[in-house]
Order: C-alpha cells, then sequence, then structure tokens
C-alpha cells in the first residue's frame, strides 16, 4: 500500500491567462492532518479543485496514491473524498439521492454503515429523504462531509467543512477524522480559517499566499505553538506573511 496520499510537483493552475498557483510541491501521507492556511483569494479552493480534478493545470503533477489525477482519472479518484461545495449540492435530489449517486460513482452497491451511522450521530437520517433546497447551510455541510467519506478514501479534501455547524456536529466531525487518520486509514486536507482546528488537530500547516506555499510548519512546530502563547500561531502566520512581502 503507497502510504502517501498526496503527492504535488512544480504544480502550476490558472483560470485563462490568470496564474493562481505556481511551484506548488507538497507531499501528505496517510496519518497527517494537513491544514491549508491563507487569506480569501490567495488560491486556497483552487489548490484543492486542482487536486480533485476539477480544473486542469498549466503544469505539474497531482497524484493520488501514486495515481495522476490527470493520467488516470478514474484511478486516483477512488481513492479520493472531496467534500462538495454546500452552494453546489444539487437542490431537487434527496440527500439519500445524493449519497446513492456518490456511491454508484464509486462503484459501490450500496450506501455503507459507517457513513449512515454517521449521519445519525449528525442528526441528519430524519432529513436523508428530503430535498436538499429545504436544508440549512450546517445541513448542507453534514451532507457533503458525508459525501466525502461515501468510499472510505485514503485522501479526504475539505474546504471550510466546519462552516456552519452547530458546536455538537463539529465535533463529532473532528472526532471522526481524528480516529481515520490516527488509524492512519487516510489522509486529510482542510482549508480552514479556524485556527483552533489546527492547533487541536492538524499534524502539520502550511500558510499559502498568493499563489504560493510560503511557509510550513511540522509537527515539532505545531507542537511548539500549542504550548506557547494563546495566539502564537496567529503570531506566526503575521511573521510569515511579513517576510514574504519584505
Amino acid at each position: 500500500m503507497n502510504n502517501v496520499a498526496l503527492k504535488i510537483q512544480a504544480l502550476k493552475v490558472g483560470y485563462g491567462a490568470r496564474t493562481v498557483l505556481e511551484g506548488i510541491n507538497l507531499s501528505v501521507a496517510r496519518g497527517e492532518w494537513f491544514a491549508l492556511l491563507g487569506p480569501n483569494g490567495s488560491g486556497k479552493t483552487t489548490l484543492l479543485r486542482a487536486i480533485a480534478g476539477q480544473l486542469i493545470p498549466a503544469s505539474g503533477t497531482v497524484l493520488i496514491g501514486g495515481h495522476s489525477i490527470q493520467e488516470v482519472p478514474e484511478q486516483a479518484k477512488r481513492l479520493l473524498g472531496f467534500a462538495h461545495p454546500p452552494e453546489r449540492l444539487p437542490a431537487l435530489l434527496s440527500g439519500r439521492q445524493c449519497l446513492e449517486v456518490y456511491a454508484a460513482a464509486h462503484e459501490l452497491a450500496e450506501i455503507g454503515m459507517p457513513v449512515l451511522a454517521l449521519a445519525e450521530r449528525f442528526r441528519l437520517t430524519s432529513a436523508l429523504d428530503c430535498a436538499v433546497e429545504t436544508y440549512s447551510l450546517g445541513m448542507r455541510q453534514k451532507l457533503c462531509a458525508l459525501l466525502a467519506l461515501v468510499n472510505d478514501p485514503a485522501l479526504i479534501i475539505l474546504d471550510e467543512a466546519f462552516n456552519g455547524l452547530d458546536p455538537a456536529s463539529a465535533l463529532i466531525l473532528k472526532q471522526e477524522l481524528a480516529i481515520r487518520v490516527a488509524s492512519e486509514r487516510c489522509a486529510v486536507v482542510l482549508a480552514t480559517h479556524a485556527l483552533d482546528i489546527v492547533l487541536g488537530h492538524a499534524t502539520r500547516a502550511a500558510l499559502l499566499l498568493e499563489g504560493e506555499l510560503i511557509r510550513a510548519w511540522s509537527a515539532p512546530e505545531l507542537s511548539a505553538l500549542r504550548a506557547g502563547a494563546p495566539n502564537a500561531l496567529e503570531v506566526a502566520l503575521a511573521d510569515a506573511a511579513a517576510t514574504a512581502a519584505a
């Protein structure tokens, strides 16, 4: 089994003539929770979409479990769990139908019991047969998390997945992801502004600024920040941004 869940080399991505990301190199192994930090417009969502194969890079490679998302997308996507943006969920389908579509796309005969059990813990079961258009933001976020886990993926990609979640549901999702990471079943890549999640759960983190990864923090460095002042990570992010601008 390939322990490297994600490997990105010399990635360049843009929209038309505008380059958004350039020179991105990143490797994330199973058993790691990688936090992607950066201000709005820094390119975090663009990077996640490139990893998921939704954007074709101008150059560079994205490997998921050793499979190129550009060259063999079917093999790569079998290992990928991508949390669909909540605003792009199909409004007229029910939550259960969305899960069934995802399961079928991964050649699964049915929605697995672990995902249905997590829906029960989310208190979403009673709404699974209702149309997505009736869902609140928090309910959509829960459904998106379930969709990302349907195929028990080796790589889970999440973009601000905790926005709109009530505290109890946020805790349940953190615990579920932490269990999967700790058992080395998968790697998690989370784009977030929530520094408490970074300090509480991430094993590594990096700052994306103006399309470049300008600073990374290893597990020991994050541990030191946890043990430091309450705002140590905020100060570290501001220092990294200031250094890059100098």
